[in-house]
């Protein structure tokens, strides 16, 4: 785990950060923590964060240099896939640090749990907008690299995802992120296998129509095989059908897997969002409405 000292370094692998990047730095440093910045975050290469190579150079130089021990992602937006074949995997299993991202940075987070073991934070960017992450998300967050305690997470009623839920308790790793990422890593080295886990899914500006197209592509894959159950964050402005809306698209993709199933968690590109570990056991239980996630990290 992260301690009060600790060098930790903030890279941008998709869009350019901008203003709101001095809040998150800000918010790190109150944690204690030394806070650098890679060369090129600042870099511009069309709707990127500079040119493919300069973005992969800051992610290898933060996973690679042996006095940082946290690596948090300025921004998501896209364009981490077009990196993520050349991360040095093996600077990674020889020296593992925090990493905490989430959006965009799904395919990363993938490729660290299915190629290096990684646990990984799916959490808020360090491009920060208090609006949306205030003292209860900050805490969260520095709860869930700093200490040893599980991340307990209730389901919130006001979320739309709320609405989806089937019977259950279930338990096993907690892998995915951003269900379009998720999608996208199909025929990747990105996708994690699922079997035994419990799939976390969100996402942001996407139709009641797309959840159900992202989630039949999975489906008939077989990649929902056999995992072991569903935990849901935000549906992030969905723009809804005329007679279903996300929530309803859903439950009738997943609902009948034979799992349980808990959604309204605040977890992904909403109001209040809180920070859980990719790849730490969890289990989840409908009748609390709880997902209870262990530590990714140790003293």
């Amino acid at each position: 785990m992260l301690r009060p000292g600790d060098r930790v370094r903030v890279i941008a692998t998709a869009y350019q950060p901008d203003s709101r990047l001095d809040r998150g730095i800000e918010i790190l440093e109150s944690f204690g923590l030394e806070v650098e910045v890679g060369d090129h975050v600042d870099d511009v290469y069309g709707y990127l964060a500079g040119t493919d190579d300069d973005r992969l150079a800051d992610l290898n130089a933060a996973f690679s240099d042996p006095g940082i021990r946290g690596v948090f992602a300025a921004r998501g937006g896209y364009g981490t896939q077009r990196i993520v074949d050349r991360l040095d995997l093996e600077a990674v299993r020889r020296d593992p640090r925090v990493f905490v991202g989430f959006s965009d940075l799904t395919s990363l987070m993938g490729r660290l749990w299915q190629s290096a073991r990684l646990v990984t934070f799916y959490g808020p960017m360090v491009n920060w907008t208090d609006s949306r992450t205030g003292p209860v998300e900050i805490e969260s967050l520095r709860k869930a690299i700093m200490t040893t305690e599980p991340a307990v997470l209730t389901r919130d009623p006001a979320e739309p995802s709320s609405a989806v839920v089937v019977p259950g308790t279930a338990t096993g790793r907690l892998l995915g992120g951003n269900l379009t990422m998720i999608q996208t890593a199909i025929g990747t080295r990105d996708l994690p296998d699922l079997a035994g886990a419990i799939l976390l899914f969100e996402d942001v500006d996407e139709a009641a129509y797309s959840y159900d197209r992202m989630l039949t592509q999975l489906l008939r894959t077989g990649a929902l095989d056999r995992i072991a159950g569903v935990a849901i964050g935000q549906f992030t402005n969905a723009a809804n059908n005329a007679t279903w809306n996300a929530a309803t698209a859903v439950l009738d993709r997943i609902g009948g897997l034979g799992v349980p199933v808990l959604g309204g968690l605040r977890i992904g590109h909403g109001n209040g969002q809180l920070t859980v570990p990719l790849g730490a056991k969890a289990t989840i239980d409908t009748a609390a409405g709880t997902l209870t996630v262990e530590s990714g990290v140790t003293a």
